[in-house]
């Protein structure tokens, strides 16, 4: 058991996963369920992240995880109540999914926690389910790949049908099946150093020094794949300003704009500050970088980061960008709300909270904020329209939508900051996971035509 300060006939980790995974089923926003399920629990380190780890790896592969247990019940087509099944969820993904937890742990803790939480009638069936699940592995069927390709890869890799069919249209099989395998390995963070305070060798010699595996940047220099888990080094590098946490796909639309010193840019969704920041250390603190956020909390956040990566050209504005009255920017960057299917693998709820409909809403919302945006651009400035989703509806559309009725407008190719393998034949930048093993992204680069 993980817990050590009293002993419990139930492991307290588990049960806060179970938590989470109920209140999630019910309904609640999945950080919110978090948040609340490990408040007031002082988990050790090692503790937070075994709860991580179960909870995200159990959400990211419900539909698997449910396909397997159902040819273990006497009734597959039963429907469990919500704390069993999600007992007998997180049981299997230790299962099926974990290699350091013995499988003896695994079915006697998943049977501690269902006696506790619901009775030894329900502990007994669990017992019995997962046991079968050991003795008889063979008995879980996946459909045929090429007579259903659509059920096969969402019942193996754990996604909803919309989005497999979507993927098998855009990118065809092998890629798909490449991309959503890559969504369910355990994500890793990038980080990206500030110039104004130290150098991409340096923080690769520290790195070293302390044998943190890490792999430089493919497309931007300053970003700093880091292979193991976790923060390391977070005191000596993250908390003293030195690199940031940024994935480097995020920064390419910084790269893109490429603000100068000197330079009058305005970043329209700007919190918590990623983008915000890396254009203000491309201007070497020379300029002025305006950042627009409606809450005040978020923007609290973006001055805390300004803050410590030591950046001082930065104004904050509370204010929705429709009523934002500036204008006669040399640049503007706007990364609308998506529906962030770039980043499935970082967010484990994702692929259960976004559905088609969505989609539409967002490109509504998006067409209408790039429109918005155009109006704070100087003739000969240059906008910037980002996003974190591979989804063709909210990029390449928007785009070409816009252009049909902003004849000011025209695209600068993306050719002449990145290499072709990125930029598509229009000039847009585009990474997938399947082939950049970055976040899905996209950005496009318009320049106001001069008067």
């Amino acid at each position: 058991m993980t817990e050590h300060t009293e002993k419990r006939k139930y492991d307290i980790v588990r049960a806060a996963c179970l938590e989470t995974l109920v209140h999630f089923e019910q309904g609640e926003p999945f950080d919110k369920a978090v948040r609340y399920a490990t408040q007031n629990k002082n988990f050790r380190p090692i503790d937070k992240r075994f709860y991580l780890q179960l909870v995200n790896g159990t959400v990211k592969m419900k539909r698997r995880l449910d396909h397997e247990i159902k040819f273990y019940l006497a009734k597959p087509s039963a429907k469990l109540p919500f704390k069993l099944h999600n007992i007998l969820r997180l049981g299997f993904y230790q299962l099926k999914f974990t290699d350091r937890i013995p499988d003896a742990a695994a079915v006697s803790e998943s049977v501690n926690l269902a006696n506790f939480m619901c009775g030894k009638p329900k502990a007994n069936l669990v017992n019995a389910v997962m046991r079968a699940s050991l003795r008889e592995p063979h008995k879980v069927k996946f459909a045929n790949k090429d007579d259903e390709p659509v059920k096969y890869l969402g019942d193996f890799y754990s996604y909803p049908d919309h989005f497999v069919e979507y993927c098998l249209k855009e990118f065809g099989f092998e890629n798909t099946e490449k991309l959503l395998a890559y969504y369910n390995e355990p994500p890793h963070v990038t980080y990206r150093v500030n110039f104004l305070k130290t150098k991409p060798a340096e923080v690769a010699e520290l790195m070293k020094q302390n044998e943190v595996e890490f792999s430089e940047g493919k497309y931007l220099p300053e970003f700093l794949h880091i292979l193991s888990s976790g923060l390391p080094l977070e005191k000596e590098l993250i908390q003293s300003g030195k690199v940031y946490v940024q994935d480097e796909s995020s920064g390419m639309a910084v790269r893109l704009l490429n603000p100068r010193p000197g330079n009058n840019v305005v970043d329209l969704t700007a919190a918590p500050g990623g983008k915000t920041t890396y254009a203000a250390i491309r201007m070497r603190n020379k300029g002025r970088v305006t950042a627009i956020d409606k809450t005040r909390e978020r923007l609290e956040m973006l001055v805390e980061n300004a803050e410590r990566l030591g950046v001082s050209i930065i104004s904050p504005v509370i204010a929705d960008m429709y009523d934002f009255k500036g204008e006669g920017f040399d640049r503007v960057l706007l990364d609308p709300p998506c529906s962030g299917w770039g980043t499935a693998g970082k967010h484990s709820d994702l692929r259960w909270t976004k559905n088609e409909s969505d989609i539409a809403k967002l490109a509504r919302i998006q067409i209408s904020m790039l429109g918005r945006a155009s109006k704070l651009v100087k003739p000969g400035g240059t906008l910037v329209y980002s996003t974190c989703t591979i989804i063709r509806q909210e990029n390449d559309q928007i785009v070409e939508e816009f252009l049909l009725t902003h004849k000011d407008f025209e695209i600068e190719s993306a050719s002449e900051y990145f290499p072709d393998d990125i930029v598509s034949s229009r000039g847009f930048v585009k990474t997938y996971p399947f082939i950049d093993k970055l976040d899905g992204s996209f950005c496009a680069r318009l320049r106001r035509k001069a008067q």
